[in-house]
């Protein structure tokens, strides 16, 4: 017999022997197995002897928990299977053999639905094989008549013929019952043309489930409810062999999940996938091993799937699945099990694709080709265009971000392992991104900037439980983490004031315990924003110059194209230009893409959440007992640095600097008042105390940060920080002292930039003393500084001077070259092309030149200005005043002498160059000095550049362009009047001295 039995029907009857084994103890009817059963179901169903029995009505203890069924007063098994027997039929191969059953008496309820054509009559309820019968007909759409197609409500029905005429040969009704459920269902399932044997299932899972909990139990015994439950039992047990063995229905297995593309649909079609269904599948993972790897299977495809699509493709039923999926415990445990969530070896580039969780958070609207589709054309779009495809691309962004959230919240609140193996995942992405930081990255062997944005933002997230205002678990941070079992990767780190030796001794020494998770949440949102939002930045920055060179290039590029004009290559020039500009297109639109996510004020808002708590607990870590927020942190710092500052890596303050840099740039309205107090707290601190950072672009950031932040805003004139700067009492202690130290500091910062960075520092200083000055507090510090500390004062304003003399010197010598060269190009239109180009070259670098070195000489002037005026006294003290005159002396010169008729260029205004008010300033430093006799004495004694005729000279300009009152005419030409007579007393007293005899004379002198 087993010769004739093909394959597909062993396969068939070995899982109906399975199903029969996985039976739950209630059966609806009683059915016999003929002799001539196969084997293999015979060895796993309990045959009963008998080959007719009566059906009797059944008997129902507890319609909730496991039940039997009672046959003649008998218990047998209740699984339907088991009652199943088979025969030869034709020679062909075993068929179902259904033994008969006599017609039952009960007639039980409300009838259901006639699979047939004819209406019931309502005055006879049917009896409970007939109800059975309509049911399943109406549940699987079957139907054992050739004849009857369609149902009531016009849905098709299958014929089973073969389950017909095996109840015809065994003189059986004629009627659909769970004992021939199982053949009825195969047959059917088997012949669904280009139906799937899955969606068809499905379909029926959907209707069995409704009506099962449609019916509730009357009374105990309830059958109809038994039949139901039976049906519901076998149609899930179809719907996971249709997803593992196809086969079982004819159909040649898929590569891919049966079940994964059924998961993308909507739960409420027939096609889909719904909670009951997941619930059931869920139970049947103990005993049933493919149900739980079907699942596995199917969650892994969705993910391999959505590896190849992008935020342009249909990607959001993949998302909302995973959604869905992450709601049930057992199935997390499955994806968290999963060798593809944590894969060994996985490189920053494959973990957006080779991982489980990749391919989600790598959905962003900076991939590929989606920033074109959002900014198409950059170069012809207008602001407006812009500003509202950027709000398009945020709220895409934002509804994809809060999914993803939604799915690491499950996963992680699931269980210990999952929130462990959660963790882990986040920690591979930060310990694999290093290179992400390089000046040169090699976009091969990192990951993107949409995929670390959208892991930054989920982090974000996840911190805000515990970040109250009042910081009550800012003390659950642990300090020691870093040496306690961390997943963050820190060796290869910069640290914040240790060098590579030091820092590898403090981590040697471990400490025992297991780290909390709001210690572990923390510090990987703190790696996330320096490898992700700050790592971006960095490469955006890099993009603009690279994009303002590609332009230029392609400037000169089409320049050209008059060369090939009749030529061959023109073609091959127009097709060069275009592949130029294209990318030159795709790179502003990247660009545009990455502001619009960056510049999210909902986003950035969590951001600076975040920061302020970094802020407190690096506060907390420099001032241990200090006891802050609560206290104000105390300033200097302690001599004696903490050893676990001085061993974080450097990014732990960098991160802040950077992100309140990149707000205060762009977006200040969205830092909060409590905010501000914090952040001007730590720029002062670590100002005032900067010996605790190692870094001096760190320090330089501070100053920044001060700077973006009193820049005027709408309804705000001193921007977000200036008003507080000169009212919050830390601020007017130790700021102007702070800031005058870095002036300092920053003269020599080791760095190959440092010279032309001192400049742009001491700018920025300058601007913070302007908006601090009219505050008399900050006048009566800067008095104090130069009483108490005499050595401090006077370094500051050697620094001062040295700076006015050089940039105005460099200011003045780039106009006196801007002047000769277009003087140069005016009176020689003829000059050599060559010649020209050079020469425009050079002009453009005097320019450059000078655009740079007028905007500081302005501030540094001015600065002066204020300083003289409040502090004439300090400023005239022996150590300084020489210095001072000597200066002065020098600029009004090179303003007024001889040599000012160079000065003069085309649009001055374009370098910030007004030679009025720059000697009207010089000329106020004067007379803010004019009632000090040892100044008066120093300008006469400048042998160098002080000259009578400037003054006069300058007195004749400022009345003639009335650039002073009359009263400071006065004074001014009084002044003058003291630096003459003062030079005649000081030349009759050398005179009086005569000349110095030769004892007195060095011998090289003499020779």
């Amino acid at each position: 017999m087993a010769d004739s039995v093909s394959e597909a029907d062993k396969i068939r009857n070995k899982r109906l022997a399975k199903l029969g084994s996985q039976a739950p103890s209630t059966a609806p009817s009683a059915v016999q197995a003929t002799p001539e059963a196969d084997a293999d179901l015979g060895a796993a169903a309990n045959l009963s002897s008998s080959s007719s029995s009566t059906y009797k009505a059944l008997e129902v203890s507890d319609t909730t928990g496991p039940q039997t069924a009672t046959v003649s007063g008998t218990k047998v098994a209740d699984n339907p299977i088991s009652q199943l027997g088979l025969k030869k039929a034709n020679g062909n191969g075993p068929r179902i053999n259904i033994t008969s059953s006599t017609p039952r008496a009960n007639t039980l309820g409300p009838e259901a639905p006639s699979s047939g054509k004819g209406k019931s009559t309502p005055a006879t309820p049917d009896t409970l094989d007939v109800w059975e019968d309509k049911t399943l007909s109406g549940i699987f759409r079957l139907s054992l008549d050739p004849k009857v197609g369609k149902d009531a409500h016009g849905h098709s029905l299958y014929y089973v013929s073969g389950v017909r005429g095996d109840l015809e040969d065994n003189h059986e009704s004629v009627k659909l019952s769970t004992a021939v459920l199982d053949q009825a269902v195969i047959e059917a399932a088997s012949n669904l043309g280009k139906t799937s044997p899955l969606d068809y299932l499905l379909a029926c899972w959907k209707r069995v489930s409704r009506l099962f909990k449609s019916l509730k139990p009357i009374k105990a015994g309830d059958l109809k409810q038994g039949i139901v439950k039976e049906a519901r039992r076998l149609c899930m047990s179809y719907c996971i062999w249709a997803i593992t063995m196809p086969d079982m229905f004819g159909r040649e297995p898929s590569p891919s999940s049966q079940l994964t593309s059924h998961l993308l649909v909507d739960q409420e079609d027939d096609r889909g996938v719904c909670h009951e269904f997941l619930t059931e599948m869920i139970s049947r993972f103990s005993e049933d091993e493919s149900a739980e790897e079907a699942m596995s299977t199917a969650m892994e495809d969705l993910s391999r799937e959505l590896a190849s699509k992008s935020m342009n493709d249909d990607y959001k039923p993949y998302v909302l699945a995973l959604r869905t999926l992450v709601r049930y415990p057992a199935l997390v445990n499955l994806i968290v099990q999963s060798p593809q969530f944590l894969p060994p070896d996985i490189t920053a580039f494959t973990i957006e694709t080779d991982t489980l969780l990749g391919p989600f958070f790598r959905i962003s609207p900076l991939q590929g080709d989606v920033t074109t589709n959002y900014f198409s054309s950059p170069k012809t779009r207008d602001k407006g265009y812009i500003a509202n495809s950027q709000n398009a691309l945020r709220l895409t962004l934002r509804a994809h971000q809060a999914d993803l959230l939604d799915i690491t919240n499950h996963i992680i609140r699931t269980s210990k392992e999952a929130r462990e193996k959660m963790l882990g995942w986040f920690a591979i992405c930060m310990n694999t991104n290093h290179k992400r930081r390089a000046y040169q990255i090699d976009p091969k062997t990192v990951s993107t900037d949409g995929f670390m944005i959208n892991v930054t933002v989920c982090l974000d997230q996840l911190c805000e439980p515990f970040m109250d205002a009042t910081f009550s678990k800012v003390d659950r941070i642990d300090v020691e983490y870093l040496r306690r079992k961390p997943r963050i990767d820190v060796n290869d780190e910069t640290k914040l004031n240790a060098d590579q030796s030091t820092s590898d001794e403090y981590y040697s020494h471990h400490i025992e315990g297991e780290p909390n998770f709001i210690s572990e949440v923390f510090f990987l949102t703190l790696a996330a924003h320096h490898y992700g939002p700050e790592a971006t930045n960095q490469q955006i920055s890099q993009l603009e110059k690279d994009l303002k060179r590609m332009e230029k290039q392609l400037a000169l590029l089409v320049a050209d194209r008059s060369k090939y004009i009749g030529s061959s290559q023109l073609t091959l020039f127009e097709n060069a230009v275009k592949k130029y500009n294209d990318h030159i297109e795709k790179g502003i639109s990247y660009k545009l893409a990455v502001q619009g996510v960056l510049l999210d004020e909902l986003m950035q808002a969590r951001s600076m959440q975040f920061m302020r708590y970094v802020i407190i607990w690096l506060l907390r870590i420099v001032g241990p007992s200090q006891n802050i927020p609560k206290n104000i942190i105390r300033l200097p710092l302690a001599d004696e640095q903490p050893s676990v500052w001085k061993c974080l890596p450097e990014y732990y303050l960098d991160v802040v600097v950077g992100n309140f840099k990149f707000i205060m740039r762009n977006m200040p309205q969205v830092i909060t008042a409590t905010q501000s107090d914090e952040l001007v707290m730590l720029c002062i601190t670590f100002l005032q105390s900067s010996e605790y950072i190692k870094n001096p672009g760190i320090k330089s950031g501070l100053v920044t940060i001060l700077y973006h932040g009193i820049w005027p805003v709408y309804g705000r004139s001193k921007g977000i920080l200036g008003d507080l700067l000169n009212s919050l009492p830390f601020a007017t202690e130790h700021l102007l002292h702070a800031i005058l130290k870095f002036y300092i500091e920053v003269e020599n910062t080791g760095s190959h930039t440092q010279f032309y960075d001192k400049f742009n520092v001491r700018y920025e200083i300058f601007q913070i003393i302007k908006c601090i000055w009219s505050n008399t507090i900050y006048r009566e510090r800067l008095a104090q500084e130069a009483k108490v500390n005499i050595d401090f004062f006077v370094r500051f304003v050697n620094l001062l001077l040295n700076d006015v003399t050089f940039v105005l010197d460099e200011s003045l010598s780039s106009f006196v070259k801007i002047h000769d060269i277009q003087e140069e190009l005016r009176l020689d239109p003829t000059i050599d092309p060559a010649q020209r180009t050079e020469k425009e070259e050079a002009l453009t670098d005097a320019q450059n030149k000078a655009k740079s070195y007028m905007q500081l000489t302005n501030e540094t002037v001015a600065m002066l200005k204020l300083f003289t005026e409040a502090l004439a006294d300090s400023f005239t003290m022996p150590e300084i005043v020489q210095r001072l005159a000597d200066m002065l002396d020098y600029n009004l010169d090179a303003m007024i002498g001889p040599k000012s008729s160079h000065l003069k260029v085309e649009n001055p205004q374009e370098y910030s160059f007004n030679p009025r008010v720059l000697l009207a300033e010089i000329v106020d430093v004067y007379l803010n000095l004019r009632g000090k006799e040892n100044f008066i004495i120093a300008v006469a004694r400048d042998g160098r550049s002080y000259k009578p005729t400037n003054f006069e000279n300058t007195t004749i300009v400022l009345r003639n362009k009335g650039l002073k009152s009359s009263e400071e005419l006065a004074a001014w030409t009084a002044l003058g009047e003291k630096f003459k007579k003062a030079k005649e007393i000081d030349a009759q007293a050398e005179e009086d001295l005569g000349e110095i005899p030769d004892e007195f004379l060095g011998e090289y002198i003499i020779l």
